[in-house]
C-alpha cells in the first residue's frame, strides 16, 4: 500500500485527528533506519500525549509508509480504511471483536515543502472494539499546538 506524498500537497495534515483519550498502542514499532523517534510529534504537544511518532523526510515518507505497513502485516495487523494521509489498520482478538490503530502522516504546513524537509508519522490506538456494530463515540481532533 502506498501513500504518495507529492510537493504540491504541503497541507498535509496540520492536525491529525486522534482520540483525546490515548489508548494503549498494541502494535510494535519497529525501528527502521529512515525514521527516528520523535517525542514532540513534531512540536505538536497534544499530539504528542496520545500518539508515538517517528520522524524522516517528505522524500523518505513514502517508503518508509511501505515499510512499516509490510511490518503491520507480518504482526497480523490488517489495512482496513483511511484516507488520504491515514491508514486505519485492525486484528481480530481471540475472543472476539477487533483491535485497531491508526497510521497518520503529517508535515509542519510553515515550511517549504521538498524533499529534505521533514515528515512524520504518528501512531495511535483507536479505543474500543473497531468491528462493532455499536456507534463509537465521535472522537475530537488533537488541539494543535
Amino acid at each position: 500500500m502506498k501513500i504518495v506524498m507529492m510537493a504540491a500537497a504541503a497541507a498535509l495534515m496540520a492536525a491529525p485527528a486522534i482520540a483525546q483519550t490515548p489508548a494503549p498502542l498494541q502494535v510494535e514499532i519497529p525501528d527502521l533506519p529512515t525514521a527516528v523517534s520523535d517525542p514532540t510529534c513534531g512540536g505538536r504537544i497534544g499530539l504528542a500525549q496520545q500518539a508515538t511518532c517517528v520522524m524522516t523526510t517528505q522524500g523518505a515518507i513514502g517508503g518508509l509508509v511501505d515499510a512499516y505497513s509490510e511490518a503491520f502485516s507480518r504482526q497480523q495487523w490488517l489495512p482496513a480504511g483511511g484516507e488520504d494521509n491515514r491508514v486505519v489498520y485492525v486484528r481480530r482478538r481471540e475472543g472476539g471483536g477487533c483491535d485497531g490503530f491508526q497510521m497518520m502522516a503529517f508535515s509542519d504546513p510553515a515550511r517549504v515543502p521538498g524533499p529534505a524537509e521533514p515528515a512524520y508519522l504518528a501512531f495511535a490506538a483507536i479505543p474500543g472494539d473497531v468491528c462493532s456494530d455499536q456507534p463509537a463515540a465521535a472522537a475530537a481532533p488533537a488541539p494543535v499546538q
